[in-house]
């Protein structure tokens, strides 16, 4: 007789906890098996923000917002690839997601104060923030078992203290002292954290090393999954099947055939590798947005993480600063480099028609002393030193010599910035129109001037890096209902299957509308798919958890 749960939850990130969490609240008998020997997926290397348009927490604060300026906001950016009840689910859902942490967990959520929206200069945008959200600090006192088991590495700090939130990025070291005595961490790893504690308090059975294989099927119902540990493979049997295993963007195979352009290398957790969607995909799963992930320009760094994998840093901050431009591999500006970063990915898109190649790729962020010394590089403090990897030079010929670049190009390209940004303003790119582009350099001087992101490259000496076409995870697979049924290529519901998180269809199409918008669906979908799995296939225990 195979082992059997009322609801089985593959994967350990947001989605995938969450979910778990909401069948046991509902009286489920619920299992999690996640491939890797660490809990957390990509939500644990997070920052752990999460973009809810409407929420309570900034209502608190006096943010004037509400849910149809969300819903207009979402709609603007749609390009025809967003469709309108999973958008209205995700907006509407996003106050209930923050009130589920607050009621059932230990986490309590946090405004990031102005960070604003990524395009909030479209129509329910918002410029001076409001919707972006981080749970403060989590102890795992009770927990610290899973102190070691959870991706990622200890972090004692919040998003609002560093550079990108406002913060300075330093913390005194008896501040330090503190929050190590109560065993505190904040990011993605105080999410995962308050999500897991919560989970094991109502029950649920976490496996790792427990990697899903395929469905079981009867009948077309989904009745089970096939798993595979260190002691073999077996079956176990399940009243329905949350699928939460994140994406495909560590597949070589998946990424040439489905994404819209090159991803030279991702940066999420390495066990995202399609396995939820090839299992859907077996049992008839209809497919959606396929082609799009969540785009992050990044630079690579010297190292391996905890999970194997070569370090990275999200290129956000840092060539929105000014003093700092990016080149592609003809010297030449490509983009406004201080576009939010999915955004900015699409630069890495394009095909030269002529040429059949991407020429935006390999590219170049450089940027001078005076950034380093007003606003410091890779999270160190202003004038600290910047890190021996990066490459640096006395002159900007003599950069683009060491980088291999057309010097002439390098050096008129540099030329020509530097007159725009002493007028104050970018004729090429429109760098600087937006209050997204000044965000990160307005938080030390003037967020509504130009010259909160326009600045001249020319004090030595001169720094590069490469930044990669990259991505935090995939958008595309099967496609749900909005209470996260997986639908097939009929359009009717698979009975027993559920999806949520980066495995599904994403709502939000090819955009990205605003600093955690991917927690935000990993949530939204998660507590609408864990109860949905209860309520639609173990009614009985359902009727006694509400009793």
């Amino acid at each position: 007789m195979r082992e059997t749960y009322d609801v089985i939850v593959l994967g350990s990130g947001a989605a995938g906890l969450t979910a778990a969490l909401a069948s046991a609240l509902e009286g489920a008998d619920v299992a999690v098996f996640e491939k890797s020997d660490l809990v957390g997926g990509t939500t644990a290397l997070s920052g752990a923000g999460i973009w809810v348009p409407g929420n309570p927490v900034a209502a608190g604060k006096g943010v004037q917002d509400s849910l149809e300026e969300g819903m207009t906001y979402l709609s603007s950016l749609s390009n025809g690839m967003i469709l309108p009840e999973l958008a209205e689910a995700l907006i509407s859902g996003g106050p209930g997601f923050v009130e589920f942490l607050h009621e059932y967990t230990d986490l309590r959520l946090q405004l990031v104060e102005g960070y604003p929206d990524y395009h909030p200069e479209h129509p329910g945008g918002k410029p001076g923030g409001g919707r972006t959200l981080e749970p403060g600090l989590f102890s795992f006192a009770g927990i610290e078992e899973w102190i070691d088991r959870i991706a990622g590495d200890i972090q004692r700090i919040m998003l609002v203290e560093m550079p990108l939130g406002g913060g300075t990025g330093v913390i005194a070291p008896e501040i330090l002292a503190a929050r190590a005595e109560a065993e505190e961490e904040g990011l993605g790893r105080a999410l995962v954290g308050g999500l897991l504690k919560a989970c094991l308090q109502r029950g649920v059975d976490l496996r790792t090393g427990t990697r899903a294989l395929r469905l079981c099927t009867d009948d077309d119902v989904v009745d089970g999954v096939e798993v595979e540990t260190a002691d073999g493979v077996r079956a176990v049997g399940a009243s329905a099947v949350v699928l939460a295993t994140g994406g495909f963007e560590y597949d070589p195979d998946l990424v040439r055939d489905f994404l819209r352009g090159p991803l030279t290398r991702p940066i999420g957790a390495p066990t995202n590798t399609g396995d939820g969607l090839r299992m859907a995909m077996r049992v008839g799963a209809r497919l959606g947005n396929m082609r799009e992930a969540w785009w992050s320009p990044s630079v690579p760094c010297p190292g391996i993480r905890r999970d194997g994998s070569p370090v990275a840093m999200l290129s956000s901050r840092e060539r929105a600063l000014p003093g700092s431009i990016m080149v592609n591999r003809y010297g030449r500006r490509f983009a406004n480099e201080a576009a939010n970063y999915n955004a900015f990915g699409g630069a890495f898109h394009h095909l030269d028609e002529s040429r059949l190649d991407y020429p935006n790729l390999p590219a170049y962020m450089i940027f001078d002393q005076s950034t380093v010394d007003r606003f410091g590089v890779f999270g160190a403090r202003p004038g600290a030193p910047v890190p021996e990897w990066v490459t640096r030079a006395s002159s900007i010929s003599e950069l683009a010599a060491a980088l291999d670049l057309p010097i002439d190009a390098v050096t008129d390209t540099v030329a020509r910035f530097n007159d725009h940004a002493a007028q104050g303003a970018d004729p090429d790119f429109s760098r600087g129109s937006s209050a997204f582009d000044r965000f990160p350099g307005g938080r030390m001087g003037d967020p509504d001037s130009p010259g909160a992101t326009l600045g001249p490259v020319r004090t030595a000496p001169f720094y590069a890096v490469e930044v990669i076409s990259s991505a935090l995870g995939t958008k595309g697979g099967p496609r749900t209902d909005v209470e996260g049924r997986v639908l097939d290529v009929d359009g009717d519901v698979i009975e027993g299957l559920y999806a949520a998180g980066n495995v599904m269809a994403n709502p939000s199409g090819m955009v990205y509308g605003g600093a955690g918008a991917t927690l935000a669906v990993a949530g939204v979908w998660g507590i609408a798919a864990g109860r949905a799995a209860v309520a639609d296939k173990v009614p009985a225990r359902s009727e006694v958890a509400q009793t």
